[in-house]
Parts: structure tokens; C-alpha cells; sequence
């Protein structure tokens, strides 16, 4: 009953989106965003249930993306497909490309594998160079979504129609991805992934294992590159690049591969860092891979793994007593992140920027370059943040540590009595 309140939740949740979030922006937003969930969910399956680090998975998403334009080039000539299926001619197309290239890719595990998905990579984004005749070169490929005649009145034109669809497919794609992580061969890749060893023993192919995962992977990736083809009417050769495999990686694992919904939290920080953020700051590359690093350092269980950890203390009636401590800490952090973002906006100013002038405005207050005020007030604010963040940082973990203390003795305590029938019941015999 919890799993069907969950999915129905989540249905709805992509149902009103747009309704509540109704501007221009915000639908285009909320589209990406469903394309990414699907590709962010196969990248997943590759690196957190089977355990295969992927420097490649743009290859598939990029290459159902360009699958996907040519098919709607052919619609407006002629062809009798309806649009909404285009999609799943980027996802039959990737899953191809991914049984003629997987054979070769799975034969490896671990580092070998990665080094093999990077290689595969350069070399399809190189061919998207050298062939411009199938992906266009520089400029891409175009196409026009309002084709063919429309179905119940629509068009795809407007971007609240083309919303529903990507939603449609989000939906679908979200719930078959789920349901294989509960069939014998999701199981299988678990194993494969924790010990191949033990998976070969037992008479099974951990090569097949992974190219079956791997194939599958790819078709749900085709299908996200369907729907951004759809989405911007035009592909060019970075959907392929090397640079868009790093960030379906490093999202992922920020949102968490450990839970099946971690993917879907980094697929949301991504379109807004990779939207919202550069529209800010032109440095938000190096705030991505800060963010990254911290994350890696601090959190390698990525967002969901911290949900998942404080809604147990909730569940537990702990929380309650760290509060007050999370928002104390959060507080610190943010102002030592300020002084820090003050100071890499004035070395980018210095760097990148010094034909626009010295001076420049970060949030609201006017900064010189050229006066070692600022410099100093930035380095200041540092300073407090992370000396006040260090204070508050110790009662914090000694509170952290006596509620670890009290769980774990709730746990001791309770094994006994699950087992004391049992026990009476060996006694008596």
C-alpha cells in the first residue's frame, strides 16, 4: 500500500507540476528535467546496481537524440509515424548501438571497464566530426516537432504539450527501470557488482550479466536523447562529448547511487545548476566541481543517503534534538561559502574578466578588484563562518554520537526479545 501511495504520489506530483509552476521557464525547466531523471535512472543502473564505472554514456542518450531528429526529418517528408513515438526510435537505435559496442565494453569490470567506455566516447564523438553528412558537424542537426497531422488537437507545439509527453515517458521509463531492479536479472547484477566471483560459481556469466544490463541501460538513455531531441529541435555533437558522460556522473552520484531515487534528486540539481546557475556566475563550472568534491569528501552517499539517514532518526524521534544543531551548522557553512563564492568571483573578475573593469556586484553589494577592502572582507567572512561552523561542529557530534549510542542499544535490546520464544521453546525441549 506504501509503494502504490508512492508511485501515486510521484504521478501526481508530474501531473500538476506545470500547473503550479506555469511560466515559460519553469515548463521548459520541469521538461528537462524529466529527460534527465530517465538518463540520470540508466546511468544508475550501470553504476550503482552493477557496480560499472561509465565514462560513455552520453554515446547512447547522444546517439538516440540524432536517431531521433533524422526519424522527424523523415516525418515532415512523408513518413506515417506519430511523433510521440520518435522516442522510442532513439531507444531501439541506442539499444543497437549498445549490442554491437556492449560485447566488447562488458568483457572488462572496474577500472578496465571505465578506461573502455571513455575510449568508446572519444572515439563516437570524434566520428561526430569527421561524418557531418549523419550529425551535422559544428552546427548540428534541426528539425521541427509540429509534423504530421495532429492527435485529439495535438501538436506538440506548445511546451506544455510536449511537457506531458516527456512526463508520459518519465513515468513509464522510471516505473520499468524499478521494476527491473526487482527481477532475477536486477538481483543478478547486485551480485554481480558485490561478487563475480561467487555469480561465476554458481553457474552463472558475469559478462552476460552486464552486457544485458548494459544494452538495457542504453535503451532508456536512447529514449532521453529522443525526448531532448523533440525538446530543442536540434542536436549537435556535445550530446556525444565526453564532458556530458562526466555530468551524467557526477549528478549522480551527488544525488545519491546507493537508492533508486537518488538519481531522480541529482537529475533535479543538474538542470538547475546546468540553467540557474549559469545564469549567475560564469564560473559555475568550478562551482560544480567544488560541489562535487565536498560531496565525495563529506557525503559519498550523495543526497538520498542523507534523507534516508535523518528520516530514520525522525522515525526514531532523535531528530528532534538535532535540529536546532542542523540549522546552526547550515547557517555557518552558508556564510563561509559566501566569503568563499566573493573571493572566486574576484579572481575570475581578475583572471577572465578584467576588460569589464575591476569592480563587479555579488549579491547585491559592489566589489573592487582593485581595493584590498574586498579582499579582505571576503577572507573575513571566511574566516567567521568556518571558525563559528568549527564551534558549533563539536557539541553537534557529540550529540550525534550519544543518539548513535542510544540506537544501537535499542537495537541490542530488542534482538532478545524477537528471540525469546524461541529460546524458552529450546529450553523446554
Amino acid at each position: 500500500m506504501r509503494r502504490v501511495l508512492v508511485w501515486g504520489l510521484y504521478a501526481l506530483v508530474l501531473a500538476l507540476a506545470p500547473l503550479v509552476f506555469s511560466s515559460s521557464l519553469s515548463q521548459t525547466l520541469l521538461s528537462q528535467m524529466g529527460i534527465a531523471i530517465i538518463v540520470c535512472l540508466s546511468y544508475n543502473m550501470l553504476l550503482g546496481q552493477g557496480g560499472m564505472l561509465s565514462f560513455g554514456h552520453a554515446v547512447y542518450s547522444g546517439m538516440g537524440a540524432f536517431l531521433a531528429i533524422h526519424t522527424l526529418n523523415l516525418v515532415s517528408g512523408g513518413l506515417a509515424l506519430p511523433v510521440s513515438l520518435i522516442p522510442l526510435v532513439g531507444g531501439f537505435a541506442s539499444l543497437l548501438l549498445a549490442l554491437l559496442l556492449g560485447w566488447v565494453t562488458t568483457k572488462k569490470s572496474a577500472m578496465p571497464f571505465a578506461m573502455i567506455t571513455l575510449g568508446m566516447g572519444e572515439l563516437v564523438w570524434a566520428m561526430a566530426l569527421m561524418f557531418p553528412g549523419f550529425f551535422g558537424g559544428e552546427a548540428g542537426l534541426s528539425g521541427n516537432r509540429v509534423v504530421g497531422s495532429p492527435v485529439l488537437g495535438i501538436t506538440f507545439g506548445p511546451q506544455i504539450e510536449l511537457y506531458y509527453l516527456i512526463a508520459l515517458y518519465t513515468f513509464v521509463c522510471t516505473a520499468l527501470m524499478y521494476a527491473f531492479t526487482r527481477t532475477p536479472l536486477g538481483r543478478l547484477l547486485n551480485a554481480v557488482r558485490d561478487n563475480p566471483e561467487r555469480v561465476a560459481f554458481v553457474g552463472y556469466n558475469p559478462q552476460m550479466v552486464r552486457y544485458l544490463a548494459f544494452v538495457i541501460a542504453a535503451f532508456f538513455a536512447g529514449i532521453s536523447g529522443g525526448l531532448a531531441a523533440l525538446n530543442f529541435e536540434i542536436v549537435t555533437a556535445e550530446v556525444v562529448s565526453t564532458t556530458r558522460s562526466g555530468l551524467y556522473l557526477l549528478f549522480t552520484f551527488v544525488g545519491g547511487t546507493t537508492f533508486f531515487f537518488g538519481p531522480i534528486i541529482g537529475a533535479i540539481l543538474m538542470v538547475l545548476a546546468l540553467v540557474l546557475l549559469s545564469e549567475f556566475t560564469q564560473a559555475w563550472l568550478l562551482y560544480l566541481g567544488l560541489i562535487f568534491v565536498v560531496m565525495v569528501m563529506l557525503a559519498p552517499g550523495g543526497v538520498a543517503a542523507l534523507v534516508m539517514a535523518n528520516l530514520r532518526l525522525a522515525k526514531a524521534g532523535y531528530l528532534r534534538r538535532l535540529w536546532l544543531g542542523y540549522l546552526t551548522l547550515l547557517a555557518c557553512a552558508l556564510l563561509a561559502l559566501t566569503g568563499a563564492a566573493a573571493l572566486l568571483e574576484m579572481v575570475y573578475q581578475v583572471q577572465l574578466g578584467a576588460a569589464l573593469g575591476p569592480e563587479l556586484r555579488f549579491m547585491g553589494i559592489s566589489l573592487d578588484t582593485g581595493k584590498p577592502g574586498s579582499w579582505f572582507g571576503a577572507l573575513l567572512v571566511v574566516l567567521l563562518g568556518l571558525g563559528l561552523f568549527e564551534l558549533r561542529r563539536r557539541p553537534f557530534v557529540r550529540a550525534w554520537d550519544a543518539i548513535a549510542q542510544a540506537m544501537a542499544q535499542d537495537s541490542q535490546e530488542q534482538v532478545p526479545k524477537a528471540g525469546a520464544p524461541e529460546n524458552k521453546r529450546r529450553e523446554l525441549l
